[in-house]
């Protein structure tokens, strides 16, 4: 497998795949959009479930390699470019600590958000991945204080991440905005291709918005 073979990356605006597109944008490689209308729930049809069984995006498939989950598209993506310089090296002192924040993600945050959303009663910190959600929040908080990014002066794709996790979450009151938070949020979002990314995902989402409703109105 070569970098110049294709990269595919599997799309619906304004989801966990916003922030896969942001990172190849960051990167500056040549990519292709498979464009999905999670609104009509193309996701759920039988030529994607092939390609990802869960229905979620992203998914990427460079060459012949096919990667789902948001994390390993990350560090495929990163480690893939790696003279782009946004992953550590696998000898680099900061790789365990890259690492560790890529996987919290998954593994903790959003375990703990989505209890959080549901209403669902706290139970022991021994019965969850995530301890608990003020635990979980006040690793993350003490990880970002010293900042600006997650590994100090240095931006990595895990702060690609962790940027589009945390301004949703805050916009949505799952997550409490914390200074430490705003202060990170703020600084990813003001990027150049955040802001770039973000626009074409508003057009993209009105757009899947409309057609969703004008195939319901057809169905009708």
């Amino acid at each position: 497998m070569t970098k110049r073979e294709p990269i595919t990356l599997f799309y619906s605006p304004q989801t966990r795949a916003t922030g896969a597109r942001l990172l190849l944008e960051e990167l500056g490689v040549p990519y292709e959009m498979h464009i999905l209308n999670m609104k009509a729930g193309e996701q759920r049809q039988p030529d994607y479930l092939a390609i990802n069984p869960m229905g979620k995006v992203p998914a990427i498939l460079h060459g012949g390699t096919l990667v789902t989950e948001q994390a390993a598209v990350y560090l495929y993506l990163a480690d893939l470019f790696a003279e782009k310089g946004l992953a550590p090296a696998i000898d680099d002192p900061d790789r365990g600590t890259y690492l560790r924040w890529m996987v919290f993600y998954g593994s903790c945050f959003e375990p703990a958000v989505i209890d959080r959303y549901l209403q669902r009663e706290p139970v022991s910190p021994n019965e969850t991945p995530y301890s608990s959600y003020n635990d979980m929040l006040d690793a993350l908080e003490d990880a970002l204080r010293a900042g600006p990014y997650l590994l100090g002066d240095r931006m990595t794709a895990a702060d690609l991440l962790w940027g589009v996790a945390l301004h949703w979450t805050t916009v949505f009151g799952l997550v409490p905005d914390r200074p430490v938070f705003r202060r990170y949020i703020d600084l990813m979002t003001a990027r150049d291709a955040y802001q770039r990314v973000t626009e074409e995902d508003a057009v993209l989402a009105a757009e899947h918005q409309a057609e969703a409703e004008r195939r319901t109105g057809a169905a009708a």
